[in-house]
Protein backbone atom coordinates (compact mmCIF):
# COMPACT_ATOMS: atom_id res chain seq x y z
CA UNK A 1 0.00 0.00 0.00
CA UNK A 2 3.06 2.44 0.63
CA UNK A 3 4.80 1.88 -2.20
CA UNK A 4 1.78 2.61 -4.18
CA UNK A 5 1.02 5.64 -2.17
CA UNK A 6 4.37 6.75 -4.07
CA UNK A 7 3.68 5.73 -7.03
CA UNK A 8 0.26 7.01 -7.67
CA UNK A 9 1.81 10.53 -6.83
CA UNK A 10 4.66 10.39 -9.41
CA UNK A 11 2.12 8.59 -11.77
CA UNK A 12 -0.24 11.47 -11.53
CA UNK A 13 -2.93 9.58 -10.34
CA UNK A 14 -3.44 12.31 -7.47
CA UNK A 15 -3.57 14.84 -9.12
CA UNK A 16 -7.39 15.52 -9.42
CA UNK A 17 -7.48 15.63 -5.77
CA UNK A 18 -3.80 18.22 -5.53
CA UNK A 19 -6.01 20.41 -8.28
CA UNK A 20 -8.73 20.56 -6.22
CA UNK A 21 -7.26 21.13 -3.16
CA UNK A 22 -4.72 23.77 -4.27
CA UNK A 23 -5.59 25.08 -8.06
CA UNK A 24 -4.05 24.07 -11.22
CA UNK A 25 -1.39 26.75 -10.70
CA UNK A 26 -0.11 25.24 -7.51
CA UNK A 27 0.10 21.21 -9.11
CA UNK A 28 3.70 21.27 -9.75
CA UNK A 29 4.28 22.39 -6.27
CA UNK A 30 2.37 20.12 -4.60
CA UNK A 31 3.43 17.32 -6.20
CA UNK A 32 6.36 18.64 -4.95
CA UNK A 33 5.84 19.30 -1.80
CA UNK A 34 4.22 15.88 -1.03
CA UNK A 35 7.28 13.84 -2.91
CA UNK A 36 9.27 15.81 -0.13
CA UNK A 37 6.78 14.87 2.50
CA UNK A 38 7.22 10.82 1.62
CA UNK A 39 11.32 11.24 1.86
CA UNK A 40 11.19 12.88 4.93
CA UNK A 41 9.10 10.31 6.20
CA UNK A 42 11.42 7.36 5.25
CA UNK A 43 14.50 9.43 6.26
CA UNK A 44 12.30 10.01 9.76
CA UNK A 45 11.09 6.54 10.39
CA UNK A 46 12.68 3.97 7.84
CA UNK A 47 9.82 2.61 5.90
CA UNK A 48 7.06 3.98 3.53
CA UNK A 49 4.25 6.20 4.06
CA UNK A 50 0.61 4.85 3.92
CA UNK A 51 -1.24 7.86 3.19
CA UNK A 52 -1.14 11.45 3.17
CA UNK A 53 -3.36 13.94 5.53
CA UNK A 54 -4.01 17.76 5.46
CA UNK A 55 -5.92 20.55 7.24
CA UNK A 56 -6.18 24.08 5.92
CA UNK A 57 -4.79 27.57 7.32
CA UNK A 58 -7.96 29.59 7.74
CA UNK A 59 -8.70 33.15 7.77
CA UNK A 60 -11.35 35.25 9.90
CA UNK A 61 -13.85 37.24 7.52
CA UNK A 62 -15.52 38.85 10.42
CA UNK A 63 -16.26 38.57 13.94
CA UNK A 64 -13.28 39.21 15.74
CA UNK A 65 -13.22 37.66 19.11
CA UNK A 66 -17.09 36.73 19.01
CA UNK A 67 -16.55 33.38 18.92
CA UNK A 68 -15.29 33.10 22.72
CA UNK A 69 -18.74 35.03 23.60
CA UNK A 70 -20.60 32.47 21.71
CA UNK A 71 -21.35 34.73 18.67
CA UNK A 72 -20.98 34.83 15.00
CA UNK A 73 -18.39 34.69 12.70
CA UNK A 74 -17.47 34.45 8.84
CA UNK A 75 -14.67 32.37 8.00
CA UNK A 76 -12.77 31.21 5.14
CA UNK A 77 -10.47 27.90 4.81
CA UNK A 78 -6.78 28.92 2.48
CA UNK A 79 -4.87 27.11 0.34
CA UNK A 80 -1.83 26.81 2.65
CA UNK A 81 -2.24 23.93 4.86
CA UNK A 82 -0.34 21.49 7.32
CA UNK A 83 0.42 18.03 5.62
CA UNK A 84 1.31 14.80 7.07
CA UNK A 85 2.70 11.78 5.64
CA UNK A 86 1.35 8.95 7.78
CA UNK A 87 1.22 5.33 8.60
CA UNK A 88 -0.43 3.15 11.28
CA UNK A 89 1.87 1.00 13.57
CA UNK A 90 1.81 -1.65 16.30
CA UNK A 91 3.80 0.24 19.13
CA UNK A 92 1.12 2.45 20.95
CA UNK A 93 2.73 5.50 20.68
CA UNK A 94 1.98 8.82 18.23
CA UNK A 95 5.20 9.69 17.14
CA UNK A 96 5.36 13.14 15.28
CA UNK A 97 8.26 14.69 13.88
CA UNK A 98 7.10 18.21 12.33
CA UNK A 99 9.76 19.28 9.88
CA UNK A 100 12.40 22.00 11.34
CA UNK A 101 11.24 20.87 15.19
CA UNK A 102 12.58 17.97 17.59
CA UNK A 103 10.41 14.93 16.72
CA UNK A 104 7.55 14.29 19.79
CA UNK A 105 6.54 10.91 21.20
CA UNK A 106 2.83 10.31 23.04
CA UNK A 107 2.49 7.31 24.48
CA UNK A 108 -1.14 6.41 24.66
CA UNK A 109 -1.28 4.64 27.87
CA UNK A 110 -0.52 8.08 29.27
CA UNK A 111 -2.75 10.83 28.25
CA UNK A 112 -3.55 12.66 31.44
CA UNK A 113 -3.36 16.20 31.06
CA UNK A 114 0.94 17.34 31.76
CA UNK A 115 1.50 20.74 33.55
CA UNK A 116 4.95 20.76 31.98
CA UNK A 117 3.41 20.48 28.16
CA UNK A 118 1.59 23.28 28.52
CA UNK A 119 2.08 25.62 25.49
CA UNK A 120 3.61 22.90 23.43
CA UNK A 121 2.87 20.81 20.41
CA UNK A 122 3.03 17.42 22.70
CA UNK A 123 0.00 19.29 25.10
CA UNK A 124 -2.13 19.66 21.77
CA UNK A 125 -1.53 16.01 20.23
CA UNK A 126 -1.77 14.10 23.71
CA UNK A 127 -5.35 16.38 24.58
CA UNK A 128 -6.56 15.23 21.06
CA UNK A 129 -5.83 11.42 21.57
CA UNK A 130 -7.38 11.69 25.15
CA UNK A 131 -10.69 13.81 23.86
CA UNK A 132 -10.77 10.90 21.44
CA UNK A 133 -10.59 8.29 23.78
CA UNK A 134 -13.44 9.66 26.18
CA UNK A 135 -15.34 9.16 23.45
CA UNK A 136 -14.79 5.53 23.34
CA UNK A 137 -12.14 5.42 20.83
CA UNK A 138 -10.10 2.26 21.17
CA UNK A 139 -6.22 2.54 20.63
CA UNK A 140 -5.43 -1.02 21.42
CA UNK A 141 -1.81 -0.96 21.34
CA UNK A 142 -1.82 0.41 18.15
CA UNK A 143 0.02 4.15 16.99
CA UNK A 144 0.85 5.96 13.89
CA UNK A 145 4.01 7.77 12.94
CA UNK A 146 3.57 11.34 10.96
CA UNK A 147 6.19 13.10 9.11
CA UNK A 148 4.44 17.01 8.70
CA UNK A 149 5.25 19.78 6.73
CA UNK A 150 3.74 22.99 6.76
CA UNK A 151 3.44 26.41 4.42
CA UNK A 152 0.75 28.06 7.29
CA UNK A 153 3.48 30.25 9.00
CA UNK A 154 3.27 29.75 12.75
CA UNK A 155 2.35 33.53 14.50
CA UNK A 156 0.84 34.23 11.02
CA UNK A 157 -3.25 34.69 11.95
CA UNK A 158 -4.22 31.87 9.83
CA UNK A 159 -4.44 29.62 12.72
CA UNK A 160 -1.59 27.26 12.08
CA UNK A 161 -2.49 25.49 15.58
CA UNK A 162 -5.65 24.82 14.85
CA UNK A 163 -5.01 23.53 11.63
CA UNK A 164 -2.47 20.91 13.28
CA UNK A 165 -5.20 19.80 15.49
CA UNK A 166 -7.54 18.87 13.00
CA UNK A 167 -4.94 17.18 11.41
CA UNK A 168 -4.00 15.33 13.97
CA UNK A 169 -7.89 14.82 14.74
CA UNK A 170 -8.85 13.34 11.36
CA UNK A 171 -5.56 10.72 11.45
CA UNK A 172 -6.49 9.34 14.74
CA UNK A 173 -10.67 9.76 13.66
CA UNK A 174 -9.64 7.91 10.55
CA UNK A 175 -6.95 5.17 11.84
CA UNK A 176 -8.67 4.71 15.17
CA UNK A 177 -12.52 5.85 15.25
CA UNK A 178 -13.82 4.58 11.90
CA UNK A 179 -14.33 8.35 10.53
CA UNK A 180 -17.13 8.78 12.98
CA UNK A 181 -16.60 12.37 13.64
CA UNK A 182 -18.00 14.96 11.75
CA UNK A 183 -15.67 17.88 11.06
CA UNK A 184 -17.58 20.41 13.40
CA UNK A 185 -16.89 17.62 16.21
CA UNK A 186 -13.41 17.61 14.99
CA UNK A 187 -12.98 20.71 15.47
CA UNK A 188 -14.88 20.02 19.23
CA UNK A 189 -12.17 17.92 20.09
CA UNK A 190 -8.79 20.41 18.86
CA UNK A 191 -11.05 23.26 21.07
CA UNK A 192 -10.93 20.94 23.63
CA UNK A 193 -7.03 19.95 23.49
CA UNK A 194 -6.07 23.76 22.65
CA UNK A 195 -8.12 24.83 26.29
CA UNK A 196 -7.37 22.33 28.53
CA UNK A 197 -3.79 20.79 27.87
CA UNK A 198 -2.35 23.38 25.79
CA UNK A 199 -4.12 26.63 28.13
CA UNK A 200 -4.94 28.54 25.82
CA UNK A 201 -8.70 30.19 25.86
CA UNK A 202 -9.44 29.81 22.66
CA UNK A 203 -12.54 30.10 20.67
CA UNK A 204 -14.02 27.71 17.84
CA UNK A 205 -14.19 29.44 14.75
CA UNK A 206 -10.18 28.76 13.48
CA UNK A 207 -10.98 24.85 14.32
CA UNK A 208 -14.15 24.63 12.65
CA UNK A 209 -13.35 26.91 9.62
CA UNK A 210 -10.12 24.65 8.76
CA UNK A 211 -12.04 21.01 9.66
CA UNK A 212 -15.21 22.44 7.64
CA UNK A 213 -13.60 24.31 4.83
CA UNK A 214 -14.79 26.79 1.86
CA UNK A 215 -16.67 30.06 3.58
CA UNK A 216 -18.74 29.97 6.47
CA UNK A 217 -20.88 31.88 8.38
CA UNK A 218 -20.99 30.14 11.68
CA UNK A 219 -23.28 30.80 14.57
CA UNK A 220 -22.04 29.52 17.95
CA UNK A 221 -25.17 30.47 20.16
CA UNK A 222 -25.11 26.82 21.09
CA UNK A 223 -21.07 25.98 21.05
CA UNK A 224 -21.76 22.02 21.49
CA UNK A 225 -24.22 22.24 18.08
CA UNK A 226 -22.60 25.42 16.15
CA UNK A 227 -25.06 26.07 13.03
CA UNK A 228 -23.03 26.11 10.17
CA UNK A 229 -24.00 27.55 6.83
CA UNK A 230 -21.44 27.49 3.55
CA UNK A 231 -21.54 30.66 1.58
CA UNK A 232 -20.21 31.00 -2.14
CA UNK A 233 -17.59 33.50 -2.48
CA UNK A 234 -15.31 34.10 -6.13
CA UNK A 235 -13.46 36.60 -5.42
CA UNK A 236 -11.61 36.86 -8.95
CA UNK A 237 -15.05 37.40 -9.90
CA UNK A 238 -15.52 39.79 -7.62
CA UNK A 239 -12.34 41.89 -9.27
CA UNK A 240 -10.56 41.95 -5.86
CA UNK A 241 -7.69 39.92 -3.87
CA UNK A 242 -7.02 38.40 -0.30
CA UNK A 243 -3.79 39.38 1.56
CA UNK A 244 -2.61 38.16 4.52
CA UNK A 245 0.18 40.79 5.57
CA UNK A 246 2.75 39.68 8.04
CA UNK A 247 3.76 42.56 10.25
CA UNK A 248 7.42 40.70 11.36
CA UNK A 249 5.77 40.71 15.48
CA UNK A 250 4.98 36.73 16.54
CA UNK A 251 2.21 36.36 18.67
CA UNK A 252 3.07 33.55 20.59
CA UNK A 253 3.76 34.73 23.75
CA UNK A 254 0.69 36.46 24.27
CA UNK A 255 -1.40 34.33 25.61
CA UNK A 256 -1.50 37.14 28.51
CA UNK A 257 -3.01 39.67 26.15
CA UNK A 258 -5.68 36.83 24.45
CA UNK A 259 -6.79 36.05 28.14
CA UNK A 260 -7.36 39.53 29.18
CA UNK A 261 -10.02 39.79 26.54
CA UNK A 262 -11.85 36.74 27.74
CA UNK A 263 -11.59 38.07 31.03
CA UNK A 264 -12.43 41.10 30.67
CA UNK A 265 -15.74 40.50 28.80
CA UNK A 266 -16.62 37.66 31.42
CA UNK A 267 -16.60 40.22 34.16
CA UNK A 268 -19.19 41.96 32.08
CA UNK A 269 -21.41 39.24 31.17
CA UNK A 270 -20.91 38.17 35.31
CA UNK A 271 -22.69 41.43 36.08
CA UNK A 272 -25.88 40.59 34.42
CA UNK A 273 -25.42 37.21 36.18
CA UNK A 274 -24.54 35.66 32.51
CA UNK A 275 -21.53 33.33 31.46
CA UNK A 276 -20.70 35.27 27.69
CA UNK A 277 -21.98 38.18 26.49
CA UNK A 278 -23.83 36.28 23.88
CA UNK A 279 -26.85 35.69 26.52
CA UNK A 280 -26.72 39.59 27.66
CA UNK A 281 -29.46 41.69 25.78
CA UNK A 282 -27.91 44.90 24.01
CA UNK A 283 -30.41 46.77 25.29
CA UNK A 284 -29.60 46.13 29.18
CA UNK A 285 -25.77 46.88 28.84
CA UNK A 286 -26.32 50.60 27.67
CA UNK A 287 -27.74 51.51 31.21
CA UNK A 288 -25.84 49.29 33.21
CA UNK A 289 -22.26 51.24 31.57
CA UNK A 290 -21.76 53.57 34.33
CA UNK A 291 -21.86 50.42 37.20
CA UNK A 292 -19.50 48.68 34.78
CA UNK A 293 -17.10 51.16 34.64
CA UNK A 294 -16.42 51.16 38.69
CA UNK A 295 -16.60 47.14 38.21
CA UNK A 296 -14.75 46.39 35.20
CA UNK A 297 -13.04 49.37 33.67
CA UNK A 298 -13.32 51.35 30.66
CA UNK A 299 -11.44 49.17 28.75
CA UNK A 300 -13.64 45.95 29.04
CA UNK A 301 -16.99 48.20 28.77
CA UNK A 302 -15.47 48.99 24.72
CA UNK A 303 -14.78 45.48 24.88
CA UNK A 304 -17.87 44.64 25.26
CA UNK A 305 -19.18 47.36 23.01
CA UNK A 306 -17.01 45.93 20.18
CA UNK A 307 -18.74 42.30 20.61
CA UNK A 308 -22.25 43.78 20.71
CA UNK A 309 -21.77 45.97 16.96
CA UNK A 310 -19.21 43.15 15.70
CA UNK A 311 -22.11 40.20 16.70
CA UNK A 312 -24.21 42.13 14.18
CA UNK A 313 -21.89 42.70 11.65
CA UNK A 314 -20.50 39.59 11.28
CA UNK A 315 -24.23 38.34 10.19
CA UNK A 316 -24.77 41.21 8.30
CA UNK A 317 -21.16 40.82 6.14
CA UNK A 318 -22.51 36.93 5.32
CA UNK A 319 -25.64 38.70 4.15
CA UNK A 320 -24.14 40.97 1.85
CA UNK A 321 -22.06 38.08 0.38
CA UNK A 322 -25.30 36.18 0.21
CA UNK A 323 -27.06 39.05 -1.60
CA UNK A 324 -23.37 39.46 -4.35
CA UNK A 325 -22.68 42.73 -2.59
CA UNK A 326 -19.39 42.93 -1.90
CA UNK A 327 -18.58 46.38 -1.80
CA UNK A 328 -21.46 46.31 1.01
CA UNK A 329 -18.90 43.52 2.60
CA UNK A 330 -15.57 46.00 1.95
CA UNK A 331 -17.35 48.31 4.13
CA UNK A 332 -18.55 46.08 6.99
CA UNK A 333 -15.06 44.77 6.72
CA UNK A 334 -13.22 48.49 6.85
CA UNK A 335 -15.91 48.88 10.17
CA UNK A 336 -14.41 45.94 11.50
CA UNK A 337 -10.96 46.70 11.71
CA UNK A 338 -11.89 50.11 13.11
CA UNK A 339 -13.68 48.54 15.97
CA UNK A 340 -11.17 46.40 16.84
CA UNK A 341 -8.28 49.36 16.57
CA UNK A 342 -10.55 51.75 18.84
CA UNK A 343 -12.56 49.09 21.17
CA UNK A 344 -11.38 45.78 21.02
CA UNK A 345 -8.18 47.18 21.27
CA UNK A 346 -6.10 44.49 19.98
CA UNK A 347 -3.43 45.61 17.70
CA UNK A 348 -1.25 47.12 20.59
CA UNK A 349 0.18 44.78 23.18
CA UNK A 350 -0.71 46.60 26.39
CA UNK A 351 1.87 49.24 27.18
CA UNK A 352 4.10 48.76 23.96
CA UNK A 353 5.09 51.94 22.34
CA UNK A 354 8.05 51.74 20.51
CA UNK A 355 7.14 48.36 18.13
CA UNK A 356 3.70 48.72 17.08
CA UNK A 357 4.52 46.41 13.76
CA UNK A 358 0.65 45.65 13.37
CA UNK A 359 -0.58 49.44 13.53
CA UNK A 360 1.95 50.41 10.83
CA UNK A 361 0.80 47.56 8.72
CA UNK A 362 -2.38 48.52 9.35
CA UNK A 363 -1.78 52.28 8.14
CA UNK A 364 0.85 51.48 5.62
CA UNK A 365 -2.22 48.95 3.79
CA UNK A 366 -4.59 51.79 4.13
CA UNK A 367 -2.75 54.51 2.87
CA UNK A 368 -1.80 52.26 0.11
CA UNK A 369 -5.32 50.97 -0.86
CA UNK A 370 -6.59 54.83 -1.17
CA UNK A 371 -9.62 54.29 -0.18
CA UNK A 372 -10.37 51.08 -1.72
CA UNK A 373 -10.48 47.82 -0.65
CA UNK A 374 -10.62 47.16 2.72
CA UNK A 375 -8.01 46.35 5.77
CA UNK A 376 -8.21 45.10 8.95
CA UNK A 377 -6.39 43.41 12.22
CA UNK A 378 -6.55 39.40 11.41
CA UNK A 379 -7.64 36.63 13.87
CA UNK A 380 -6.26 37.50 17.55
CA UNK A 381 -4.67 40.23 16.88
CA UNK A 382 -1.27 41.99 19.04
CA UNK A 383 0.87 40.34 16.55
CA UNK A 384 1.08 38.82 13.30
CA UNK A 385 -0.47 39.68 10.52
CA UNK A 386 -3.67 42.01 8.84
CA UNK A 387 -5.68 41.12 6.08
CA UNK A 388 -6.71 43.15 3.18
CA UNK A 389 -8.70 43.17 0.54
CA UNK A 390 -7.22 44.29 -2.74
CA UNK A 391 -8.09 45.60 -5.91
CA UNK A 392 -6.87 42.91 -8.63
CA UNK A 393 -5.76 45.68 -10.47
CA UNK A 394 -3.56 47.14 -7.65
CA UNK A 395 -2.14 44.06 -6.73
CA UNK A 396 0.88 44.09 -8.02
CA UNK A 397 1.79 47.91 -7.13
CA UNK A 398 0.03 47.19 -3.32
CA UNK A 399 2.59 43.83 -2.98
CA UNK A 400 5.63 45.91 -3.98
CA UNK A 401 4.91 49.10 -2.06
CA UNK A 402 4.24 46.50 1.30
CA UNK A 403 7.36 44.60 0.91
CA UNK A 404 9.37 47.68 0.29
CA UNK A 405 8.27 48.18 4.00
CA UNK A 406 7.99 45.27 5.62
CA UNK A 407 10.43 42.67 3.79
CA UNK A 408 10.29 39.92 0.84
CA UNK A 409 7.15 37.50 1.46
CA UNK A 410 5.43 39.92 3.91
CA UNK A 411 1.86 40.35 1.71
CA UNK A 412 0.70 36.42 0.91
CA UNK A 413 -1.94 36.77 -1.58
CA UNK A 414 -3.89 33.42 -0.72
CA UNK A 415 -6.92 32.01 -2.42
CA UNK A 416 -9.96 29.96 -0.62
CA UNK A 417 -9.58 26.32 -0.27
CA UNK A 418 -13.39 24.18 -0.86
CA UNK A 419 -12.31 21.56 1.60
CA UNK A 420 -11.17 21.25 4.94
CA UNK A 421 -9.35 18.25 6.74
CA UNK A 422 -8.46 15.71 4.27
CA UNK A 423 -7.04 12.43 3.00
CA UNK A 424 -5.14 11.05 0.34
CA UNK A 425 -4.46 7.65 0.01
Amino acid sequence: MAQDLSRRLHDGALDSRLTYLYGPARLEAARTRYAHALEGFAEAFGGPAEAFFTAPGRTELGGNHTDHQHGRVLAAAVDLDILAAVARTDTGLLRVLSEGYPPVTVDLAALEAREDERNTTAALIRGVAARFKELGCRFDGAGFDAYVVSDVPGGSGLSSSAAFEVLIGNIVNDLFYDGRCTPVQLAQIGQWAENIYFGKPCGLMDQTASAVGGVVAIDFLDPAHPVVDAIALDLAAAGYALCILDSGAGHGDLTAEYAAITDELRSVSGYFGHEVLRQVSPEDFTPAIPALRRLAGDRAVLRAMHYFDENDRAAAQADALRAGDFEGFLRLAAASGMSSAMYLQNVVPTGQTEDQSLMLTIALAGHILGGRGAVRVHGGGFGGTAQAFVPADMLADFKGRIEAVLGPGACHVLSVRPVGGAKLA
